[in-house]
């Protein structure tokens, strides 16, 4: 009896002097991350405005909160036509580049929408630059609630489209929804776990114990109704944010508009490692085109041929000798929307 009340005391002490850390985390003024606002670069390339004409500007309510979106639809509407649901990866909005693929996919008969998740870019919600996965994926969900409800749109025939870390979350959906006819997954994040390991590789666990140290302190901050703790969503190499790998801070200044509010809730970083949509695989009924860059630093593609292997016949594999962010620009980017094209022209 002794001995287990010492081992409780113990336990009690730890405890306490965890609780004691985190209330010092939260409270102590001076810990912020300087900003780093975006040096924007012009495009590589733009969508043709007047290609974007008949773009409709619509929301829809998650929870009482509205969600901003783009409607893209076809000329062609004598009949009700397929809908693929759009949403951007991390901390992007849906004016970063995806409005190019939209076009694309318009021009083909389909049609397109395009949403912000709540908390980000037009859409509401408080705190701003809120990355939660649960809510991310609600508003995937409610995405498709919406656009099935449209007497233009086919409810049968809903495709899924990701990228980065949205690529993870499409995944998930079509998991859930078995009324998905087929996903699209570009460069996808797979694995929160493989995408951790292989950043602490690249900047050091210094670095990863710092972010962990802010996720900490904004999660706590948000139990006492205080204001978030925000990091950078990217960073110039050897910088405190939450991507500082080669090239990310100059491939989100290449792609996001002007105005691009470059930082996020910290809380995300104690969550995304336990986000593993490749175990969800499994469960998916529909045809998916994973597209994998090759020389990804960002999302490992082991996740992606993992994921490939789960879904069996139903994975179409798609490889380029790329980076991460050539994929949306240029050459690459013409490769990929092809392929893609040719996938939902066969499955929808």
């Amino acid at each position: 009896m002794a001995i287990l009340m010492g081992i409780l005391q113990v336990l009690g002490i730890i405890v306490g002097l965890f609780v004691l850390y985190l209330l010092i985390v939260a409270l102590v003024p001076g810990l912020s991350v300087p900003a780093q606002p975006l040096e924007k670069t012009k495009p590589t390339s733009e969508p043709d405005a007047q290609r974007c004409l008949s773009r409709r500007d619509v929301t829809f309510e998650v929870e009482g909160t509205s969600v901003s979106a783009w409607l893209f639809l076809p000329e062609d509407l004598s009949a009700p036509v397929p809908c693929i649901i759009m949403g951007n990866g991390f901390g992007g909005t849906k004016d970063m580049g995806l409005e190019s693929y939209a076009v694309r996919f318009q021009e083909a008969g389909f049609a397109v929408l395009v949403f912000d998740y709540r908390h980000f870019g037009d859409s509401d919600g408080e705190p701003r630059q809120l990355a939660w996965i649960p809510y991310q994926l609600q508003d995937y969900s409610a995405a498709i609630e919406y656009a099935r409800g449209l007497e233009e749109i086919d409810p049968a025939r809903i495709a899924l489209w990701g990228t980065s870390f949205s690529g993870g979350h499409v995944v998930v959906i079509a998991a859930r929804d078995e009324n998905i006819a087929c996903v699209v997954a570009q460069c996808p994040g797979l694995d929160g776990r493989a995408s951790v390991i292989m950043g602490r590789k690249m900047v050091g666990i210094g670095h990863g114990l710092r972010l962990i140290m802010h996720g900490q302190r904004d999660l706590v901050r948000s139990w006492f109704g205080l204001s978030p703790d925000k990091v950078p969503i990217v960073g110039k190499p050897g910088s405190m944010a939450c991507m500082t790998a080669p090239d990310v801070y100059e491939a989100y200044a290449r792609l996001a508009p002007a105005g691009f509010v470059n930082e996020v809730c910290a809380r995300i970083v104690i969550r995304g490692d336990k986000y593993r949509p490749v175990t969800k695989a499994r469960n998916v009924r529909c045809p998916v085109l994973i597209q994998i860059c090759e020389h990804d630093n960002l999302t490992p593609i082991s996740a992606a041929e993992e994921t490939a292997r789960r879904l069996g016949d139903l994975a179409e594999v798609k490889r380029y000798p790329i980076g991460h962010f050539d994929i949306y620009v240029g050459d690459d980017f013409e490769r990929s929307v092809s392929d893609q094209l040719e996938f939902l022209r066969k499955h929808l």
